[in-house]
């Protein structure tokens, strides 16, 4: 098995070339040929609710597939809107689903929601993305973690907007050893350490974001021994026994305590 730095790099070196891949899967291409095909058609929540394949479909864009079985929570958070701040979306700790009210915003748009480019092309985007991490999850889930951190970090800039996403929860988590038992902790403090062990708005600079992805999946791979494993070379035909990688080695190395 690769170790999760390289898997990351393999895929992030050329993301236009790995979305492309992603979005030629035949699956993939049909669902989102329909999707494009028939979103223009639904004028409301009734009609995007009733049609499983856009609902579905725009669930999955906004990582949210999970809870697509869910119809009463997602009519209610539709209905809303985003205007009102006693409305669900605003709430909600979690802001994919903020962002999934505001992109099907019948409340406020009505009809002419579904022909904004927000509901069409972005969308398509996103469902790529979330396809391309959920496949490279089912390989290593530190290349998904990885890849999903990568997309948010540029809008990080509070501990609190980390502890409200347990994905990037558990990122930081990994960088900072903290064990399950410390998440338990105060919400403020926790907070509070993350921006003092981590400069989050740096992470806006690819130069740092990278620094900071190769802690986390030399630290990942620590942790999960990912990369203690035997894989076919495919080239000369015959096993290589792999412990820690040259690059997880190379980045372990260069570690302070104390934060990054």
């Amino acid at each position: 098995m690769l170790s999760t730095l390289t898997s990351y790099r393999m895929i992030s070196s050329d993301m236009t070339r790995s979305l492309d891949r992603v979005a030629g899967e035949p699956v993939v291409k049909r669902e989102t040929s329909y999707y494009l095909a028939n979103i223009t058609e639904v004028k409301s929540i009734d009609d995007f609710m009733k049609n499983d394949r856009i609902y579905n479909y725009a669930m999955k864009a906004f990582g949210l597939g999970d809870m697509a079985y869910a119809k009463g929570f997602i009519r209610k958070l539709l209905t809303d809107g985003v205007i009102d701040t006693k409305a669900l979306a605003n709430q909600l700790t979690d802001p994919r689903y903020k962002a999934f009210a505001k992109t099907f915003n019948f409340a406020s748009l009505g009809s002419n929601t579904t022909l904004l480019p927000a509901a069409q092309k972005a969308v398509v985007d996103q469902y790529n993305q979330q396809q391309l991490e959920s496949e490279a999850g089912s390989q290593n889930t530190g290349v998904q973690l990885a890849l999903y951190f990568a997309r948010k970090a540029s809008g990080l800039s509070n501990g609190y907007q980390v502890l409200a996403d347990k994905a990037l929860v558990k990122v930081v988590q990994t960088v900072l050893g903290w064990p399950d038992t410390v998440l338990s902790g105060n919400i403020d403090k926790l907070a509070s350490t993350i921006e003092s062990k981590i400069d989050l708005k740096s992470l806006s600079d690819p130069k740092e974001l990278d620094k900071f992805l190769t802690r986390f999946a030399a630290m990942y791979d620590v942790q999960n021994r990912t990369a203690n494993s035997t894989v076919p070379n495919l080239l000369i035909g015959s096993p290589i026994q792999y412990g820690f990688s040259s690059d997880v080695m190379a980045a372990l190395q260069s570690f302070k305590p104390g934060g990054i």
